[in-house]
């Protein structure tokens, strides 16, 4: 059986396994979609569980039937990525393929534009969460480190911007546990806060060459504070990013989320088997999930360690801990 694409000619083998055969049209690209030394390829072959062979402008699937058409449309996505001049990175790859083996299918483009990265979902979840971003005003991204919560949320706020449908970017987190007891510090203010804000700094980087981040924040046009900031305020045209929600008080919460005014959007942050509050002290993530079940407006996207994107070894740390956490929990209440 053969079928004709406009890239590609696809040729089923009737074997066992499966062989299918992929011929794009530009030769130039398909050495992009290879990489240097079939790096890109074996990278696929590991996370499919297919072996490829490539030879000029052809690409070839052998594998199990399910898991060859899989890697069939995963070389289809990457290739138009190329075609359409983005950038293939290991990441991309990898995302390609936790989405292609997962239960989730895109509805539209997802991705977020900014003038220094392309940034797609990478996981099931991270799907999720941009469409969320997408849909409602408040969006709680929740779970373990490492799932890109606070990146894809900047990430948005930051092409939100570029496209004119916000004027600020307000970028917060607790500093220095929940009471933000900063005074035993040294340094000014910049400098005891700094290096707990630093995970948000290193994300606008990614996004905005260095110049213009340091002349939007020099403007007000982006600010980088402490939680304790917010007080008071009534934050119109912005996009508003919580993060390390856990270790907020529910009065900290409270008037975190208030401070939303006209044209404004929110995405709150946070792990909850992270929380650093004194023991007995509810954590107002938890307070806020609970309070807000149901209300129109806001949205709830739960990562889980399949949806960690870091190195290998993040996703199976996560996965041990999860794993004794329960074991422990479970006794406790034997």
């Amino acid at each position: 059986m053969a079928r004709r694409r406009t890239n590609d000619v696809r040729l089923i083998v009737a074997t066992d396994p499966v062989l299918i055969t992929c011929t794009f049209a530009d030769n130039g690209l398909v050495q992009g979609l290879v990489g240097p030394q079939n790096v890109n390829m074996t990278r696929l072959e590991q996370r499919l569980d297919v072996v490829l062979h490539s030879r000029g402008n052809t690409i070839t699937i052998e594998g199990d039937a399910d898991k060859a058409v899989i890697a069939e449309n995963v070389l289809q996505q990457l290739y138009e990525r190329l075609s359409n001049g983005l950038p293939l990175e290991s990441g991309d790859i990898d995302g390609a393929a936790r989405l292609a083996t997962s239960d989730t299918v895109a509805q539209a483009d997802l991705t977020i534009r900014t003038r220094k990265r392309h940034i797609a979902p990478r996981s099931p979840g991270q799907a999720e969460y941009l469409q969320a971003l997408n849909d409602h005003e408040l969006v709680f991204g929740l779970g373990p480190a490492g799932t890109g919560k606070t990146y894809i949320a900047v990430a948005k706020a930051v092409s939100l911007k570029l496209a004119g449908a916000i004027d600020r970017i307000i970028l917060s987190r607790p500093a220095v546990e929940a009471g933000e007891r900063l005074g035993f510090l040294p340094g000014d203010l910049r400098d005891k806060v700094d290096p707990y804000l630093r995970p948000l700094y290193d994300a606008l980087y990614e996004m905005m060459p260095g110049d213009q981040v340091a002349k939007q924040m020099e403007s007000g046009e982006i600010e980088v504070a402490p939680l304790a900031f917010m007080r008071g305020r009534t934050l119109t045209n912005a996009f508003i990013i919580l993060d390390e929600a856990q270790n907020t008080t529910p009065m900290q919460m409270k008037m975190a989320l208030t401070r939303m005014g006209e044209n404004s959007r929110m995405v709150v942050t946070g792990d909850l088997s992270q929380i650093d509050l004194p023991t007995g002290m509810k954590s107002g993530l938890k307070d806020a999930l609970e309070t807000l079940e149901g209300v129109k407006g806001v949205g709830r996207v739960s990562f889980t360690q399949r949806d960690v994107v870091r190195h290998d070894l993040v996703a199976r740390i996560v996965g041990a801990y999860d794993r004794r956490d329960a074991q422990r929990k479970a006794a406790s209440q034997e």
